[in-house]
């Protein structure tokens, strides 16, 4: 699937959406890594075999888009009007409707507005001032199950490194402020959730997780 990204671009100095277009990557490495993570969160998806999904930090709107061509009921947020509008545009271009994204920060989510069987939030908690913050408001709209990931450090930045890229910030991405390992990614997301299953596509830790009884 092609889509407008961001390419980088900042809104109130934060990078917002995608800084290059992963989804249609010809490298090989790039597809396979990819593949490996596409493969992990539909996976995780079908176990969770939601009634409705709400992407919370989707970006450019690729995910949401995914699921809409797949006949689920899907919708997304993020805090960038920037990135919003370009989810709108890719949306429009498939003609869907624009009002499958809404403008709107993680820290800002409210029951039952934004209220899904299945929240995603994917590639979000490692920009993040107050992650903790973050957690605590995704609490408040999970009604059955969270799927949340983040890059796997510090692999991540190593694999930034071998390929020769943000080499003067040892590998970190621009915007990457927060960086945990499996392990501690799990104590941290179990804090709030009771942690299902931990998938490990390279190099992301993803979960599948439920509401605390």
């Amino acid at each position: 699937m092609n889509i407008k990204i961001s390419g980088g671009e900042q809104e109130d100095g934060i990078v917002v959406g995608n800084t290059y277009d992963k989804y249609g990557a010809r490298n090989p490495i790039v597809k396979w890594i990819m593949n490996g993570f596409e493969s992990a969160l539909s996976e995780l998806v079908s176990q969770a075999s939601p009634s409705s999904i709400h992407e919370v930090g989707c970006g450019e709107g690729y995910w949401v888009l995914q699921w809409t061509d797949k006949g689920l009921s899907a919708r997304g947020c993020d805090f960038s009007s920037q990135v919003i509008e370009m989810a709108r545009e890719n949306s429009a271009q498939r003609g869907l409707s624009d009002t499958l994204f809404e403008v709107r920060s993680v820290y800002d989510l409210q029951a039952p507005r934004d209220c899904a069987e299945l929240i995603v939030c994917c590639e979000v908690l490692e920009h993040l001032e107050d992650p903790e913050l973050a957690l605590a408001a995704l609490q408040r709209v999970v009604t059955k199950n969270l799927i949340i990931s983040v890059p796997r450090e510090p692999l991540w930045c190593a694999l930034n490194l071998a390929r020769g890229k943000y080499v003067f910030s040892g590998g970190n991405t621009p915007g990457h402020i927060q960086h945990w390992s499996k392990a501690a990614f799990v104590r941290l997301v179990s804090k709030y959730f009771d942690v299902q299953v931990v998938k490990s596509p390279l190099p992301w830790t993803m979960l599948l997780c439920r509401l605390k009884p």
